[in-house]
């Protein structure tokens, strides 16, 4: 009679074991940053990317992702969403309209279904608009929001809902403040187009202070995050540039041996301009990014738009 072994099971191959350690992330809104941060994390980690939009499924296949198709517009298909990772990183827009985010409010109760021991590890992608206008002041992420658009507010109350589901213990959450992206690769992120259009900019007296990231360091800012971010904290995802719109555009002219652009006063520019370009030229900071350095430990490829822009 043969003699059973209870309890064995067939030996794993090896690349079996090593894919089933990898780290599992949750890439919700994989457009251009999350799709570097696949590029940073393919080889490593088991990556799943939410996509509302199957046609994208053999992109992001070829990303070494593995798609779901899913909508945070319908909280009813994203019910597998908690099981699938223990990190995510949360970099779907809001709405369009309204001064809420409920796309925020049913990812986090599609997490809370399925919560890991210890609850998920996230990162939010959020943006420096939260802070309105501060008159060009420096500062860090101790200051309060203060949103002066709809869009900002809806920001807000996304980074509101991120800090309640992580003051339950739901999860721990990091957010990053984003301000302006900008990458020769990356669609409509060079100022090049905007030079060759001829678009004007504020004269001297009238501009105001602006904040960027390349976005190859965003993607590695994201990545530091989910690695080191503390639970509930904020950081300020920028470089250390300090210029003014109209001296950023002048020196992306400059290296790209394009024209200048023409300075024109506010009241011109609110006759030439669109609402929403009125909107990026009605607000003025400089953002202190110490807690990306010190805390994340990121050392950034392209510390200053002089840099960037070249490469």
């Amino acid at each position: 009679m043969p003699h059973h072994h209870r309890g064995l099971r067939p030996a794993i191959p090896a690349a079996a074991t090593r894919l089933l350690r990898r780290p599992r992330l949750l890439i919700v809104g994989c457009g251009d940053v999350g799709q570097r941060v696949a590029r940073l994390l393919a080889t490593r980690w088991r990556l799943v990317a939410l996509t509302s939009d199957a046609a994208r499924a053999p992109a992001l296949r070829a990303l070494g992702l593995r798609p779901l198709v899913g909508n945070l517009d319908r909280p009813d298909t994203l019910r597998r969403l908690g099981a699938l990772a223990p990190r995510v990183l949360h970099l779907a827009p809001p709405p369009g309209q309204g001064a809420d985010d409920p796309r925020t409010a049913h990812l986090l109760q599609a997490l809370a279904r399925h919560a890991p021991p210890g609850g998920h590890r996230l990162v939010y992608g959020s943006t420096t608009g939260v802070y309105g206008d501060c008159a060009g002041a420096r500062f860090d992420e101790t200051r309060p929001v203060a949103p002066a658009s709809d869009r900002a507010h809806r920001r807000v109350a996304a980074e509101r809902r991120v800090r309640e589901a992580g003051r339950g213990g739901r999860l721990k959450a990091t957010i990053l403040r984003i301000p302006g992206i900008y990458a020769g690769d990356r669609p409509g992120g060079h100022p090049r187009e905007r030079l060759q259009r001829g678009t004007p900019v504020l004269r001297a007296e009238d501009d105001v202070h602006t904040n960027h990231i390349h976005a190859d360091d965003l993607a590695r800012a994201c990545v530091a995050a989910l690695l080191r971010g503390r639970a509930q904290r904020v950081i300020h995802a920028c470089d250390g540039t300090e210029l003014k719109m109209g001296d950023y555009f002048d020196l992306a002219a400059d290296l790209c041996g394009l024209p200048r652009p023409p300075r024109i006063s506010r009241a011109e520019a609110q006759q030439r301009l669109s609402p929403m370009q009125m909107s990026f030229l009605s607000e003025s900071r400089r953002l202190i990014n110490r807690r990306l350095k010190d805390e994340l430990r990121l050392a950034l490829r392209h510390p200053s738009v002089a840099t960037g822009l070249l490469a």
